[in-house]
């Protein structure tokens, strides 16, 4: 099938119109993910923005939105009491409480729903406001001040919460109440350095120059016994300590990274299935974004036009390839690139973009690089994080990663898991690339010269 287009008006004569061979190759691709995206394009239609519309009109009339599941969690009156606190202290804080799954309406991304709710609500860049939400990690909350590190450090302050040993089981009310304490009070900087200084402080050593003196007073027959049984609870914890250690080695040498129970919770809600639907939404929506922009008249930005075009191809070829979640995230991580191209291409587009989070690219667009040292390692790796990875790297807590089944460690241990980046890289393109992370050339280069291909055989 062959398709003529005539040249743009005011496109240059000389040329035979780069931007009628773009669009030609833009339609063609279209055809092909029509074919096999028409009825989910009518559904995403039909669900279109309801969720954030929900929200946006419950925020209409409170400063806090529950969603239905989570009603008994959050009792209505206290709904009623937290409301009366937050417009007693006149803050502009609002509070969502919704669920946060991979592949829903946020790609489970707390931040991409808080944007999505602003913007619904015509909030501006300065316009003054914080946002609270659920994090996507069991028992935390996340914090959003806008215009960015306002006064009131809301971001630290809110994720504080989880971290105070007060609060630990206590009621989505309770803890919500205490994040508006904190952000009321605008030090929630030193209230998160409190909340985690055990997890920052170095082990105290042992001993001290009053550790003599206690001993000067028994006598050389106690002395000798005390001497005795300390060596044998030394010897004891020595040879305890190699058997944990053993076992530990043999069952799993990446405990590390163990995924927090939001991992499970979410493993359990989301498939496969839903996730690939989530991504023919995307790449049906990044078609529409590919028709609807205007190439340059100067063919200035042919290179990035074509690198957009070339990344919706990539995407289509890993999601017919697809055959789990990390390689479902890949089509997310090539649409993201081919957006940063085209956004790129624009006479107004600043720096490149970031890639997607290294530690699980679900999490969204990364917020910024993070120098990260794997456990037992000397060197350390620079790599793109989101907001709470880059938090957890901080504050020196493992971050939620992407988990998946890989070779003789599936065969042996059945149903054990390990993060993505430990599959040898020759295994998977994701693991060698870290979805952008580690790597200069682009994932969509790597994709069309058949790496993908090579490396989502079945070991």
């Amino acid at each position: 099938m062959s398709t003529e287009l005539r040249a743009a008006p005011g496109a240059a004569s000389t040329r035979p119109s780069r931007a009628a061979r773009l669009t030609a190759a833009v339609l063609a691709l279209v055809l092909a993910a029509l074919a096999s995206a028409l009825g989910t394009a009518g559904r995403a239609a039909a669900d279109g923005d309801s969720p954030a519309q929900r929200i946006v009109d419950g925020l209409r009339k409170s400063p806090v939105y529950v969603d239905p599941s989570y009603e008994q969690a959050f009792p209505t009156d206290q709904q009623r009491r937290l409301v009366k606190k937050i417009k007693a202290s006149g803050l502009p804080v609002r509070v969502v409480v919704v669920p946060f799954i991979s592949g829903d309406a946020w790609d489970g991304d707390p931040e991409k729903m808080v944007d999505v709710v602003r913007y619904r609500l015509g909030e501006g860049s300065d316009k003054e406001a914080v946002y609270m939400t659920l994090s996507r990690t069991e028992g935390f909350l996340n914090g959003y001040e806008f215009p960015r590190n306002g006064k009131h450090q809301a971001f630290w302050g809110v994720a504080a919460v989880g971290h105070q040993e007060d609060m630990k089981g206590k009621s989505l009310y309770a803890k919500f109440t205490r994040a508006l304490e904190i952000v009321k009070s605008g030090n929630g900087d030193k209230a998160y350095e409190k909340a985690t200084k055990d997890l920052q402080r170095d082990r105290p050593s042992s001993g001290g120059d009053g550790a003599g003196s206690g001993a000067g007073g028994l006598s050389p027959v106690l002395l000798t016994v005390v001497i005795a049984a300390a060596a044998a609870v030394l010897l004891a914890a020595v040879l305890g300590y190699r058997t944990v250690r053993t076992h530990r080695a043999r069952t799993s040498a990446r405990a590390p990274f163990t995924s927090p129970r939001s991992v499970f919770a979410t493993a359990r809600k989301t498939r496969v299935r839903d996730l690939r639907k989530r991504a023919q939404r995307e790449l049906l929506a990044y078609n529409e974004e590919l028709l609807a922009h205007e190439p340059s008249e100067d063919g200035a930005d042919g290179d990035l036009l074509q690198l957009s075009l070339d990344a919706y191809a990539a995407a289509g070829k890993v999601l017919d390839e697809a055959r789990d979640i990390p390689d479902l995230a890949g089509v997310l991580a090539l649409i993201h690139e081919g957006r940063g191209a085209l956004r790129r291409s624009e006479p107004s587009a600043s720096a490149s973009a970031l890639p997607l989070c290294f530690f699980h690219p679900l999490h969204g667009p990364a917020a910024k690089r993070v120098s990260w040292r794997p456990l037992g390692r000397r060197e350390s790796l620079d790599v793109a994080a989101c907001a709470d990875c880059a938090a957890a790297v901080a504050a020196r807590r493992a971050p939620e990663v992407l988990t998946q089944a890989h070779g003789d460690v599936r065969q042996a241990q059945g149903d054990v898991r390990i993060p993505y980046f430990e599959v040898p890289p020759e295994s998977s393109l994701w693991a060698a690339t870290g979805y952008g992370s580690l790597t200069e050339d682009t994932l969509t280069e790597r994709v069309l010269r058949g790496d993908f291909t090579r490396t989502s055989r079945r070991p």
